[in-house]
């Protein structure tokens, strides 16, 4: 190479200098990489702002999601009553016309609230504790036309009870002394049921557990006797003498309050608050007896 000219390197130096630029441009690629992923991400406050949404959305969608559910097991008491009631027809038609024994632990006894001689009530005793009492189930008069333990218990019933429904006292339960002579008010055949129709006579309501012989209905007073139960909702399941079931949504506040407050016990002869309280009461004394013993306050 002569003086002065200029250095231009050596042909091996090509490589090198191409290699350099492939590792230029690599890190060029993974910085433009990392620049679009961090151009990709959620920011703290996109993640806040989704979350919020999130938790807005399950706070509307909870309670719809639970009165779906508890309104399927409303259903589900509602098919048990109603096949009760089947049953409980079933079992009149076969024994000339006599109910079954309404009031259980009362089997085969004469009482002076009602003569039971010679009838096996339709769940036998008053039993503690779910195993006691399906054993009971089994021995009662309703047992052969319904053996399904399911059938005898709400879904929605207090742990442990294996039976959470009631016969009215006015079917072949409990009669007292203001209701007995009353024609058509206490029933002990079928056909008797006549004055409203069957269509509007109370057999059976779901009390959330079990309780001594029957539901107590006052005849001939102005007050509850056993306390309005509340169940799937603010209101009751009950099934009728014809065979079919409802849901009674109760109007009082009152009635409810009571009901909630008085919840899987029995304190008595509570007197309602307010007019639509006492609507409740003569609703359901109608429904036992198929009258009022006495000139409602509230009409």
């Amino acid at each position: 190479m002569a003086a002065g000219s200029p250095n231009t390197g050596s042909p091996s130096d090509v490589p090198c200098l191409m290699s350099a630029l492939k590792s230029i441009l690599q890190l060029e690629g993974v910085r433009e990489e990392s620049a679009m992923r961090k151009q990709r991400g959620f920011t703290l406050i996109e993640l806040l702002v989704v979350i919020a949404i999130i938790a807005i959305l399950m706070a509307i969608l909870l309670p719809a999601l639970n009165r779906v559910k508890e309104q399927g097991k409303r259903a589900v008491c509602m098919s048990n009553l109603k096949q009760l009631s089947l049953a409980w027809v079933l079992y009149a038609d076969e024994n000339d016309e006599v109910l079954v024994n309404g009031a259980i632990g009362y089997s085969d006894r004469n009482m002076s609230w009602g003569d039971h001689r010679g009838e096996i009530a339709w769940v036998d005793s008053l039993a503690q504790g779910e195993e006691a009492q399906r054993l009971e189930i089994e021995q009662g008069a309703l047992w052969p036309y319904i053996k399904d333990h399911a059938m005898y218990k709400c879904p929605t019933g207090r742990r442990g009870e294996a039976l959470t429904y009631a016969i009215m006292f006015s079917m072949n339960s409990v009669n007292h002394a203001p209701t007995q002579g009353v024609r058509g008010a206490h029933i002990k055949r079928k056909s008797e049921i006549f004055n409203p129709a069957p269509a509007f006579r109370l057999v059976f309501i779901d009390e959330g557990y079990m309780t001594p012989d029957a539901f107590a209905v006052h005849y001939d007073q102005e007050q509850w006797w056993d306390d309005p139960p509340v169940r799937h909702g603010d209101g009751s399941t009950l099934s009728f003498a014809d065979g079919h079931a409802e849901h009674w949504k109760w109007k009082g506040t009152d009635t409810i309050k009571r009901a909630r407050t008085e919840e899987n016990r029995h304190t008595s002869n509570w007197t309602p608050q307010t007019r639509a309280g006492y609507r409740d009461l003569y609703r359901m004394q109608r429904g036992t007896w198929g009258r009022l013993g006495y000139t409602p306050t509230h009409p």
